[in-house]
């Protein structure tokens, strides 16, 4: 008797359902389909991993491998000390794959806002298709609130903006770029080539979300710009710019500028203007903002021009500076035309002459040489020709040949009116008054020394002797002091020399009622190391005298370029600061 628990066994040869036979064919039939499908995937297989192996490859970097640009960075423009007046700063700027975009329509108007765009723009620009940048140059903290939306296909690409730290006080002299890194004004775009580097590129691979997971292959690096250092001083400049922009301010002036040259190096240690701008926020910049006036505006430079009709007159032997000249009554008339001066002064000495600016006297002096040796004196310090200076939009002037001039513009051309030229040239043409009679080249670039070295004047181009230019330089000197139109120029603890001048301004074909206030000068006398030219347009409020308008910012910039340049002060400041200079006589225009 068998157990209760025992398995049964079961006879599959006598079970009727297992013991049927499968028909042979159905077997073979099987077999065979498996084989098609097998050779079906190998055929496949083959098709994708030999055959078609690049083209898939391609279809696929193209959803996943990119290539990116590696943008180069700007070379950075530096002053004289090494300090930053221009450098890139890497921001984010936003793009959108469209191919991969799938943002809905909640999801793109949280975008839009998020870059501060209108959900109109956002959208049209989507529709360009392709890649397309939507912002550029974001803050970081906007960059990093986008990313947190997760959104497929928005990438962000680094890129480079400009920044100027010291704002309008050098905004003329440094210039700006465009948005793509471009020089458009002053420095940044006169030294484009040097500043621009070159962009590289690298071939990485994004996820779905736009995201770099991997770098592939070699990547060209970008090569960077040049720095360039500038000749100016960023404490003279915007100490410069402060005083020009007080003068326009009190004065209800139109405009004014300031240069300051070393005259020992032909180095431009300030080149100020006012009105300015901020390079960092151009979005109402007028026209009037952007000249630089002290290279780019053209002027006649009026009784400026003095001093070198007296040194022609000195150089040749004709006079000396005690030589008598005889300017009663005060006024003068040639070919019916009457010239005045401010004050009868009678009889002057030529350094007088100077000193009180009269017209009388210079027109004398100019008459008794011929018109061919006053051109070439003018010639000679630049006037009429563009200057050579390594910086964009300097003008020529205008100085026309003395075979056209006429007796009446023989004398007129002695205290500056017929010709015309910028502030920057008249500096440079009194270096030659500074610099022993030598004209010297002015640069807007460093030319630095090695530490412990002494500085090596550059060589300049003699114009006329020492003992002349020594001569007018004393003649400047009176010009400051006591009896003389430009007293307010006096600095403390440094002698000064310089001429005022004032200048009616043309209306039409004739002049009206609007004037230029110029001083343009030296320090110290007896050893310059600078010259200081000053511009004022448009003086309102009643006074209009070089000397009344432009020597006072004469004064306080030599001061304050002098001690910073640590050069030992010639005078006694004791004496000058209980002695307050008032305004000079007023000059002959």
């Amino acid at each position: 008797m068998n157990a209760p628990n025992s398995v049964r066994s079961v006879n599959y040869a006598t079970s009727p359902l297992l013991a049927s036979k499968t028909p042979p064919w159905r077997s073979r039939f099987v077999v065979l389909l498996v084989g098609v499908a097998f050779l079906v995937l190998l055929g496949r297989a083959v098709y994708l991993q030999i055959i078609a192996t690049d083209f898939y490859q391609a279809e696929g970097e193209k959803r996943f491998v990119h290539k990116q640009p590696l943008p180069a960075s700007r070379g950075r423009i530096l002053d004289r000390n090494g300090l930053v007046l221009a450098t890139s700063v890497a921001l984010p700027s936003v793009q959108v794959e469209t191919r991969s975009f799938n943002a809905d329509v909640a999801q793109r108007k949280l975008l839009a806002q998020k870059l501060r765009m209108p959900l109109a723009e956002f959208n049209d620009r989507l529709e360009a298709g392709g890649t397309v940048v939507l912002r550029r140059h974001l803050e970081e903290a906007v960059w990093q609130d986008i990313k947190t939306l997760g959104l497929r296909g928005v990438q962000e690409v680094r890129e480079y903006q400009r920044r100027y730290p010291e704002g309008e006080a050098a905004a003329h002299v440094v210039g700006f770029t465009n948005i793509d890194g471009k020089g458009q004004e002053g420095i940044e775009l006169g030294f484009q080539k040097e500043l621009v580097g070159r962009a590289g590129q690298r071939q990485v691979v994004r996820d779905r979300l736009g995201r770099v997971v991997e770098d592939i292959g070699d990547a060209a690096l970008p090569v960077h710009g040049r720095d360039i250092t500038l000749s100016i001083d960023s404490k003279v400049q915007f100490f410069a710019y402060q005083r020009v922009r007080d003068a326009v301010l009190e004065h209800k002036a139109k405009a004014g500028s300031v240069v300051v040259l070393d005259v020992q190096t032909g180095e431009v240690l300030a080149l100020a203007n006012y009105p300015s701008y901020d390079p960092a926020n151009r979005r109402n910049l007028s026209g009037a903002q952007l000249r630089n006036r002290a290279l780019t505006d053209i002027f006649e430079p009026g009784s400026t021009m003095k001093p070198f009709v007296a040194a022609l007159a000195l150089e040749t032997g004709r006079v000396t500076p005690a030589t008598p000249i005889n300017t009663a009554p005060g006024r003068i008339t040639i070919t019916g035309s009457t010239i005045n001066d401010a004050h009868p002064h009678g009889v002057l000495t030529v350094a007088e002459v100077i000193q009180k600016s009269s017209n009388v006297g210079t027109v004398k002096l100019a008459l008794a040489m011929p018109a061919r040796e006053l051109w070439e004196t003018y010639t000679a310090i630049g006037l009429g020709q563009k200057p050579r200076i390594d910086f964009p939009g300097a003008v020529t002037g205008r100085l026309r040949p003395y075979k056209t001039w006429r007796p009446i513009e023989h004398a007129t051309m002695s205290y500056g009116y017929g010709l015309s030229a910028s502030l920057f040239q008249l500096a440079r043409a009194y270096t030659v008054f500074a610099r022993d009679g030598e004209l010297i080249p002015v640069t807007i670039q460093h030319q630095p020394v090695e530490e412990g070295a002494a500085v090596v004047p550059v060589a300049g181009q003699r114009v006329m002797s020492a003992r002349t230019a020594q001569q007018v330089r004393e003649m400047l000197q009176m010009a400051t002091g006591p009896g003389g139109t430009g007293t307010l120029a006096q600095a403390i603890g440094y002698s000064v020399g310089g001429k005022s001048g004032t200048a009616r301004k043309q209306e039409g074909k004739g002049y009206g009622n609007k004037y230029r206030a110029w001083f343009v000068g030296l320090a110290p006398v007896a050893n310059p190391r600078i010259v200081v030219a000053v511009m004022v347009d448009e003086p309102g409020k009643g006074v209009f005298y070089g000397g009344q308008v432009a020597a006072p910012v004469f004064s306080q910039v030599v001061q304050q370029t002098l001690r910073m340049m640590n050069v030992a002060p010639d005078i006694d400041v004791k004496a000058q600061i209980s002695t307050k200079p008032v305004a000079g006589e007023t000059e002959s225009f």
